[in-house]
């Protein structure tokens, strides 16, 4: 075990690294400037239980409800061994239906051991790599992939992988979110194309490692929902170039986990078994970038909120960013009111500030600006 390994336990205290999955992986792209989730993350923390045990349980995850509803239209649509499927993807990538395509359930028999899985997907995907001598159509169930997340082996298993359809892989993504009118809702549109992302990051990777070109999987992944509430399946692309690089940023960060460390406190721990008021005073210790859109990706994120209190950035970023060095609440209110001697970095946002202040005191006195 490296030193690094050492410290991340550490940090974890006697319980084991929590695995992450396609939706975790994903999450990490939303904030990546967070030192706090990144060494949390990195370490492998619990952080669900992490958030409980200091008084402030996550909020977010899907129903019961959700989850049924989600399982019945994937079976729906890979029914009759996914010709629905074929032809949806077929005639959304521009190619005609295939006659036939061969289907493998790599997820049948999902207990069996996870590296003979992996090894099998493995196999199959690679030598359905598009240029061969079979240019048959091939669809496969829930294959298992693998990547590497702050040194350890995460494996992924998308919802489905076309390949030799248009000359290449594509990831396909199954939601029950709804299309209504040929618009769905952009934030889970988002969470789904960086989903989708990490499924193209991972198997472009199993590629490379085949000898073969990464690039014969697509950076437009196929995102297949219900339309307009009913049952009736719609697929769409999804160009996920942006979110990709985003992803290969995070993971090498969080690759180089030990110069993150470096700027922890060596007492720092996350162990969900300690005292919640130790716990409370180590994570004050690591420097955390809260944003309102943390509430629905991070399972701290309401601790985080109730210690930003106060302060810009708990406004959004854009806020943050526009009122540059002004950190508080407090001084962006006295700046505003002239009550403040801005510092030289602050001079522009002060400006702007009093500006701000005397067109809302006009509007308010209904005084012409």
């Amino acid at each position: 075990m490296t030193s690094t390994e050492e410290r991340l336990a550490t940090i974890r205290g006697g319980v084991p690294a929590r695995r992450h999955n396609a939706r975790t992986i994903a999450a990490l792209t939303g904030n990546p400037g967070c030192t706090r989730r990144a060494v949390l993350d990195g370490a492998g923390v619990d952080k669900p239980k992490l958030a409980e045990r200091i008084g402030f349980p996550a909020r977010f995850g899907q129903s019961r409800f959700a989850i049924t509803r989600g399982n019945t239209f994937e079976a729906q649509v890979k029914a009759d061994g996914g010709a629905e499927l074929l032809r949806l993807v077929a005639e959304r990538l521009g190619v005609p239906v295939p006659a036939a395509a061969s289907w493998t359930d790599l997820g049948d028999g999902a207990a069996d051991d996870t590296a003979a899985r992996h090894r099998r997907s493995a196999e199959l995907l690679t030598d359905a790599t598009p240029g061969g001598t079979d240019d048959t159509a091939a669809l496969f169930d829930h294959p298992l992939l693998g990547l590497d997340v702050a040194g350890r082996r995460v494996h992924l298993e998308p919802d489905l992988v076309a390949a030799r359809l248009a000359g290449r892989f594509h990831v396909v993504e199954i939601k029950s979110f709804p299309v209504v009118d040929g618009q769905a809702d952009p934030a889970k549109v988002s969470a789904a194309a960086i989903q989708s992302a990490v499924y193209v990051l991972a198997l472009r990777e199993l590629l490379a490692a085949a000898g073969h070109d990464p690039e014969l999987v697509s950076h437009e992944a196929v995102l297949v929902c219900p339309r307009d509430f009913a049952n009736q399946p719609v697929a769409s692309l999804v160009d996920v170039r942006k979110q990709l690089l985003v992803l290969r940023r995070q993971l090498d960060r969080m690759a180089r986990l030990d110069a993150l460390l470096a700027g922890v406190p060596e007492e720092f721990t996350a162990d969900v078994t300690a005292e919640p008021a130790a716990l409370l005073a180590a994570l004050s210790k690591v420097e955390a970038r809260y944003a309102p859109d943390c509430l629905a990706a991070c399972e701290l994120a309401y601790f985080c909120r109730n210690e930003a209190r106060g302060h810009t950035g708990a406004l959004g970023r854009p806020v943050r960013e526009a009122l540059g060095g002004v950190a508080e609440v407090d001084e962006v209110l006295a700046l505003a009111a002239g009550e403040r001697t801005p510092e030289p970095d602050q001079e522009e946002a002060a400006a702007l500030l009093r500006a701000a202040a005397r067109l809302r005191a006009d509007a308010l006195a209904g005084t012409p600006a």
